[in-house]
């Protein structure tokens, strides 16, 4: 396998021949943001993404897009603002980050092959499925893009990967030998992998509610029954033809005419007044937890008891059995205030949602608080390093049968006392980090940007201080006593 090197020789691929910036506002990028129709192709970039062998594989290993599709989406619409920033200093912090995060993937899939995250061929697939489904989605609306717009936002994808890689060599510089090149991957590389399989079935019919909407489990279960199938059916008939067919995938009647209204149904938003679709204050607001601070939280509480109560109305009507979970104000089965162990183990500890508990689940919350707190490299080693320390204390006290993981009845059945030295070591990195100015205590201000979203500012001491051991000791009450309602809840347990 190959890798990124940092030595490559960097070419000025921030602007074309014309001298227009291809980052920041002005960028086609930019132009599409916002736009609905990105809901559609992302989720069919996705797919393409994931079909392939050695994406698919780390997918699989390493995401948390089965158990946590709504952060998995937040992050992702991060990081995406962040690489197509207008200042450099901004896509090539973000690029080290990425950089960083990717060079801690790497393993084997089902059939024994390798697979790298930081494969600079993998890579260029990655940035060449979101080009094309750009331009697919505006074929598929009515809206072609025309040929002078398409290679301008081909080469700003150029510039993306060159961002990422330090050049941009291993995707066609011309936008016809790009297309060669696509439809080569497409027939000769893509797999139907698990993790294409898992995103077009298993993921929306499963697709747990967001913060919004965690109060009406029966209203989101009835939604989710009818659009999920729908979103199926879409996204499999606006796949590449040679790929529906190699990978057997079945498509329902009428599928393409649904897809190409989905599509063009989208494709009006156009015609709203400037600034009514933001697609960052959605996604913000989906986001929403119970006793933020955000000033929206009122109006977003107000929504959920009006939710709930259709959703009390709707189970009384059609009953839809145990697809529900019970309601979460309600406390019911736990105690108010307190998961189950089941519940701790799904929502918080199983991170990669595959059943059991292993170094990826605990690198996916280090990766997670890293990417909230924005840490600089050092600091991010080090949580790594103390939630290494920490997968090894549970290892050596759970796993039981001595295959690697820990099962779902292997922690059920142990008494867990999670708060080792190790979990303690995590709090103090996390306290060390949220103390921006090394003071030994956090402050109001600190604690509101200690994971960069809007939690409550309940501080326990009555002087606005928050001082290291009761941060150690509330971090510790999250992991270790499975409580509900923390300011932790809306980092490690939502959707």
């Amino acid at each position: 396998m190959t890798t990124a090197t940092t030595g490559a020789t960097r070419t000025d691929t921030t602007r074309p021949a014309d001298g227009t910036p291809l980052f920041g506002p002005d960028s086609q990028f930019h132009a599409f943001f916002d736009d609905p129709r990105w809901a559609l192709a992302m989720v069919r970039a996705t797919v393409l993404e994931a079909a392939h062998p050695q994406i698919g594989a780390a997918l699989v290993d390493n995401s948390t897009f089965v158990a946590h599709p709504w952060r998995r989406l937040r992050n992702t619409f991060l990081s995406m603002r962040r690489m197509f920033d207008a200042d450099p200093a901004v896509r090539e912090r973000e690029a080290a980050r990425l950089n960083r995060l990717h060079a801690r993937m790497s393993g084997s899939d089902s059939r024994g092959r390798a697979y790298d995250a930081m494969d600079r061929a993998t890579r260029a697939w990655v940035v060449a499925t979101l080009f094309e489904s750009a331009v697919t989605m505006c074929r598929l609306s009515g809206q072609p893009l025309d040929q002078d717009t398409m290679e301008r936002m081909y080469a700003e994808y150029r510039a993306f990967l060159a961002a990422l890689d330090g050049d941009a060599g291993e995707l066609p510089e011309d936008l016809h030998d790009f297309w060669q090149y696509f439809d080569r991957v497409v027939e000769n590389e893509l797999e139907y992998t698990e993790a294409a399989r898992v995103i077009l079935y298993r993921l929306f019919d499963h697709l747990p509610a967001p913060p919004l909407l965690d109060g009406a489990p029966t209203l989101w279960a009835a939604g989710r029954a009818v659009a999920g199938p729908l979103l199926g059916a879409i996204t499999v008939a606006s796949l590449p033809g040679p790929y529906r067919r190699r990978a057997g995938l079945p498509e329902m009647p009428g599928a393409q005419t649904l897809m190409q209204g989905a599509y063009l149904a989208a494709g009006l938003a156009r015609f709203l007044p400037e600034g009514w679709l933001n697609a960052e204050n959605v996604i913000e607001l989906l986001s929403l937890s119970p006793g933020s601070d955000d000033p929206r939280s009122r109006t977003v509480a107000a929504l959920r008891g009006r939710m709930r109560r259709a959703s009390a109305l709707l189970r009384l009507l059609t009953p839809l059995g145990g697809d529900t979970d019970p309601d979460p104000a309600s406390g019911a089965g736990t105690g108010e205030g307190r998961r189950s162990a089941e519940e701790f183990f799904r929502q918080v500890l199983d991170q990669t949602g595959d059943g059991h508990i292993d170094w990826p689940d605990l690198a996916a919350m280090a990766r997670e608080l890293s990417t909230r707190l924005d840490l600089d490299e050092p600091e991010e080693t080090r949580l790594y390093e103390a939630f290494a320390a920490w997968w090894r204390e549970l290892q050596a006290a759970l796993d039981t049968d001595g295959d690697g993981r820990v099962s779902a009845d292997e922690y059920a059945a142990a008494v867990p006392s999670l708060a080792g030295p190790a979990l303690i070591r995590v709090a103090e990195v996390l306290f060390d980090a949220a103390d921006k100015d090394g003071s030994g205590a956090i402050d109001a201000d600190e604690y509101r940007t200690l994971f960069r979203t809007a939690f409550r500012r309940d501080l326990t001491t009555t002087d606005g201080i928050y001082g290291r051991s009761a941060f150690v000791s509330d971090f510790l009450s999250f992991m270790s006593a499975r409580r509900t309602g923390t300011p932790y809840d809306p980092l490690l347990a939502d959707a």
